[in-house]
C-alpha cells in the first residue's frame, strides 16, 4: 500500500476519482520543489515508507512532544541532503499533508520546517 489515496478510488478532499497512483507522486514531488527551501536539493523521486520508520517525534515550543503520522500507514517520502551541511531534510506526504523536517544523524534533533495541508486534488 502506497499512501492511502493510492489504494482508494476517490479523493477525500473533493471526491474526484483518482486517475493513477503515479499522479499523486508527481504532484507531491512538484509540491515539495515549489516550497522554495533554498538549501534543499531538488526532489526527483519519492518512495513508499512505513509510518513506524519515518514517524519522528518533535518537541513543540511549549515542551509538548508530538508525532504527525500513523505508524501503521505507508507514506511517500525521501531523505534529501541539506546543501553545505551534514544535516538532512526528511520529506513525508500523504494525500492530504506535506511535512519537511530537518535532522542530524539517525534523526537526531528533528525540527519541523514545513507542515501544511494540501489543497490540491488529483
Amino acid at each position: 500500500m502506497i499512501a492511502q489515496c493510492c489504494t482508494e478510488k476517490h479523493c477525500e478532499n473533493c471526491g474526484k476519482a483518482f486517475e493513477a497512483p503515479c499522479t499523486l507522486k508527481k504532484q507531491l514531488i512538484e509540491a515539495f520543489n515549489q516550497l522554495g527551501i533554498d538549501d534543499m536539493e531538488e526532489v526527483t523521486d519519492l518512495y513508499a515508507l512505513h509510518g513506524a520508520y519515518i514517524n519522528l517525534q518533535y518537541t513543540l515550543p511549549g515542551g509538548q512532544k508530538i508525532k504527525f503520522w500513523d505508524d501503521d500507514r505507508v507514506y511517500l517520502g525521501n531523505q534529501i541532503g541539506k546543501k553545505n551541511s551534514d544535516r538532512h531534510y526528511g520529506l513525508t506526504a500523504d494525500e492530504n499533508y506535506l511535512l519537511v523536517c530537518e535532522y542530524g544523524k539517525n534523526g537526531a534533533d528533528a525540527q519541523i520546517i514545513v507542515f501544511k495541508k494540501r489543497n490540491e486534488c488529483i
